[in-house]
């Protein structure tokens, strides 16, 4: 139990903080299947691994929000579930967007966006933080992250129908995603930008 006789907490395991450490330690096993799934040439070579794979990441992706409505419902909001969250959304982001760098189907350029995004705003967060203000997610960043993730789990259906051999819709679902993947960059460098705009006065502060 993580509260004791008069509800307080006595232990960081919280129902919220084990889903968040059961998605960080799902993550090496969905890349371990994507990768399985193809041959040295790239070809996809396993129907079970590539099927695998998409299953994986889209109930990890579904569990996305899961861990920290959990807490907020439960009131069980730790630091150590504060901290570990944010990984866990970048490290299932991160995974796939690599596993696609080195298929070919995204660019460098798109990876170098995002990862520069997160970098930003997680400093912004962290001078916000020492200078005693909060640096809250708003509508534009949550929009970006479910796009994202949308065209992430897009591209994974397209993979798993390609390895069973359903080419025209294969051709659909990579259509859609690499769509999606252009509106997740364009919204990124705009909720980046609107996130340094927001925290100018705290950046530049004397």
């Amino acid at each position: 139990m993580a509260r004791n006789e008069q509800g307080e907490l006595t232990s960081i395991w919280t129902p919220a903080n084990i889903i968040t450490v059961v998605r960080i330690v799902f993550i090496p096993c969905f890349m371990g299947l994507a990768i399985a799934a193809r041959d040295a040439a790239g070809a996809l070579v396993s129907p079970e691994c590539a099927i695998g794979a998409c299953v994986l990441y889209i109930l990890l992706s579904l569990t996305d929000k899961l861990d920290g409505s959990l807490a907020r419902k439960r009131n069980e909001i730790t630091d150590f579930g504060k901290f570990l969250d944010p990984i866990a959304d970048k490290l299932l982001v991160f995974s796939a967007l690599l596993l696609l760098l080195d298929q070919g189907y995204v660019s460098v350029w798109v990876v170098f966006i995002i990862l520069f995004r997160e970098f930003l705003v997680s400093a912004l967060r962290m001078v916000a933080s020492a200078a005693g203000e909060v640096i809250a997610a708003d509508s534009l960043g949550k929009a970006k992250t479910a796009v994202t993730m949308v065209s992430l789990c897009g591209f994974n259906i397209a993979f798993a129908l390609e390895s069973v051999g359903v080419v025209e819709l294969t051709g659909w679902f990579l259509g859609i995603s690499q769509a999606l993947m252009i509106a997740a960059v364009v919204l990124t460098v705009i909720s980046g930008l609107q996130y340094f705009w927001n925290a100018r006065k705290i950046v530049f502060r004397v």
